[in-house]
């Protein structure tokens, strides 16, 4: 592995594409000139942009309980950081940045003088792309890294990595790193810029690591241009607004990814596979009650899980009711086959040692009012097993499964999945489609 020194263009003002453009064509002189050991070769895949707020932990930097570097990992340090800083504001001890804790720490900085704004963490951000999305050999990736305090312009980082090696000769496969800092309203400024920065004539890829702004001009910037924007609903701390929005872009012909959406694989195939019995997939039709338990603070996959379901049976959602309480409970109703009424009902259900991902499902119930149908299904995770599901006596009849979650479920490695199958995917924007219907109907 051969990684060329890292030119850092620090200026006090919005950086320009000459200068970016300079930097780069003097770091490749630099590694094919005569005496370079290896020739580098620039790879030719694919552009992507990634906007990586990493604002927790910024956060948590100014207000002292975070010494590690702003990189966007939840490590050890990251979620001792979290712990310290819930039990001090009295909040859940979690070790996650939750919408509460989130709240809470946007609310005692706003309280500093500007002079605390400032922290001494080193700024990682755009050097820790995972090796997975590295080796497939993208030839530019731009990270866009929003930064908190007094805006002093756009400034920018200009790199090479280069991780793969040819097996015959002395040619490295090499990608571009380039790492704009500037606050939210600098980086407003240079849209263009990072527009132009895409190669032409290449796939060009958004993930966008926060909730879709449509009103951010560098967020319609770079949709403008993009190929595939690419987001993780598992960030979202509220879901049921944002899916609105992602449905707005899909309207307009825009083409979006959800990593969460792929977290949901295994519980779809084994639904799926409980039917496949002859005379089990005959009474599919029966069903008319849906329970969904997730780990509370995020039911976006609970909400797309069911707009799945509905999709593939040709529910339609009439009504929608919240209830508050201990677990959040969400009640909806559809209209099936012949204008049967089906119940469904989302609850969120308080995890104790809980996972990274936030909102994962915990367990599935079908049933049906019909005592005769071969259809009663139970699912439960592995990790946290589903011991609402199984309560009552109707539970021994069911069908019951464990599900095992895909093997790594963390962004970077979904999106390098993503990235080698990108294009529209019908079934998740049919079932998003369903959900959006569902979440329009609330009183």
């Amino acid at each position: 592995m051969t990684t060329t020194p890292v030119v850092a263009l620090q200026k006090p003002k919005d950086i320009s594409l000459h200068e970016i453009e300079e930097e780069l064509n003097s770091i490749w002189n630099s590694q094919t000139g005569d005496n370079a050991a290896l020739i580098a070769t620039r790879a030719s895949t694919f552009c992507m942009a990634v906007y990586e707020p990493e604002e927790f932990q910024q956060l948590l930097a100014i207000l002292g309980f975070y010494q590690g570097p702003v990189d966007g990992i939840h490590g050890p340090l990251t979620k001792a950081a979290v712990n310290e800083a819930q039990k001090t504001y009295g909040l859940p001890i979690t070790g996650r940045v939750d919408a509460q804790t989130l709240a809470r720490l946007r609310q005692e900085v706003a309280k500093l003088p500007p002079g605390r704004m400032a922290i001494s963490n080193p700024n990682l951000r755009g050097f820790s792309i995972n090796d997975a999305i590295a080796a497939l050999n993208p030839r530019r990736i731009i990270t866009l890294c929003p930064t908190l305090g007094e805006d002093t312009g756009v400034t920018a980082q200009v790199s090479a990595y280069c991780p793969v090696q040819k097996v015959t000769g002395d040619n490295l496969i090499c990608s571009e790193y380039i790492t704009l800092r500037g606050t939210k309203e600098a980086l407003n400024r240079v849209g263009d810029l990072v527009a132009s920065l895409f190669i032409p004539n290449l796939p060009k890829f958004v993930w966008w690591k926060a909730t879709p702004n449509p009103e951010q001009e560098l967020f319609k910037k770079v949709v403008e241009v993009c190929h595939c924007i690419i987001m993780d609903s598992s960030y979202f701390s509220d879901p049921e607004s944002e899916f609105l929005k992602i449905q707005d872009l899909i309207d307009r012909g825009i083409s979006v990814a959800d990593l969460n959406w792929h977290r949901l694989l295994p519980w779809q195939e084994l639904t799926a596979e409980t039917f496949d019995p002859p005379e089990r997939r005959a009474d599919i039709g029966e069903i008319d009650r849906v329970m969904i338990d997730y780990e509370k603070g995020n039911a976006a996959q609970a909400l797309m899980f069911l707009g799945w379901i509905a999709s593939r049976l040709n529910w339609e959602p009439v009504s929608y009711e919240e209830t508050s309480g201990d677990y959040d409970l969400k009640h909806i109703k559809f209209k099936g086959h012949n204008q049967r009424e089906i119940e469904a009902e989302l609850a969120a259900i308080p995890i104790a040692d809980a996972g990274e991902i936030i909102g994962d499902l915990i367990g599935l119930r079908l049933a049906s009012t019909n005592k005769n149908a071969n259809c009663s299904t139970i699912l439960c995770s592995e990790t946290a097993g589903c011991m609402r599901m199984e309560a009552g006596g109707s539970a021994q009849a069911a069908r019951t499964e464990m599900v095992t979650a895909i093997n790594d479920q963390k962004a970077e490695f979904l999106l390098s999945q993503q990235l080698q199958r990108w294009g529209r995917e019908v079934l998740y924007e049919e079932s998003l489609a369903v959900a959006v219907k569902i979440l329009k109907l609330r009183c």
